[in-house]
């Protein structure tokens, strides 16, 4: 997604549970995955690109475990990045995948429901055969996001490319704000899961809120 809806899914995901400074520095670290030289070459797993769907369940983990062990070291700032590193890797996942549209064909168009609807953790949807990201066909890849240009060369590239699957920003069509709405609930979970069995005092480090302030 671009890097305007990933602040904010995560705001609205997230704006009651962390304090402004801590949410900052978690969104920081979420838009940093998209860094063009340490985020997005080489590193499909960040993204769930290039169907790179086990290595990016594995690289979600290893940041879920980051986040613990930061905690366990009184570390607020590392667990924060790992958090933010987390989000953005499963925000990506209904944006860069065909999750979404696998959802709506199971309604005919004129009866989509409402985005608010939308399930992000449909078993039947994340293990179908047919779940498939959209794959990096560099160097015409690079030139799809650089306007005046990408109209004409979106529809030259491989209809599973990322520039013709994602579902990045409004533009992209309706089924945008299914992909919106679905990073949101995804990345409240992950918090909601994360923290459910922390003690309090790690809660209170992660989300830099007074105790009595963190919202279970």
């Amino acid at each position: 997604m671009l890097k305007w809806s990933h602040r904010s899914i995560t705001e609205q995901a997230l704006g009651r549970a962390f304090s402004a400074p801590a949410l900052e520095m978690v969104i920081a670290a979420n838009l940093g995955q998209d860094n063009l030289l340490t985020g997005q070459v080489g590193h499909p797993e960040y993204h769930f690109d290039d169907n790179a769907f086990t290595e990016s369940r594995a690289y979600m983990g290893s940041q879920r475990a980051l986040v613990v062990a930061a905690l366990k070291a009184a570390d607020s700032a590392s667990a924060r990045r790992a958090f933010g590193r987390l989000t953005h890797a499963a925000q990506d996942f209904y944006a860069h995948s065909n999750y979404v549209r696998l959802w709506l064909d199971r309604f005919s168009q004129a009866a989509w429901p409402e985005p608010e609807e939308i399930d992000p953790f449909d078993d039947t949807l994340l293990d179908n055969p047919e779940l498939r990201s959209g794959k990096l066909y560099y160097p015409l890849e690079v030139l799809s996001f650089i306007p005046g240009i990408k109209d004409w060369i979106i529809p030259r590239l491989p209809v599973d490319s990322h520039a013709r699957m994602n579902l990045d920003a409004p533009d992209r069509g309706p089924e945008y704000a299914y992909a919106f709405t679905a990073a949101v609930k995804r990345t409240r979970l992950e918090y909601d899961d994360l923290t459910r069995h922390l003690p309090p005092q790690s809660v209170f480090l992660l989300s830099g809120l007074s105790t009595d302030q963190v919202k279970v």
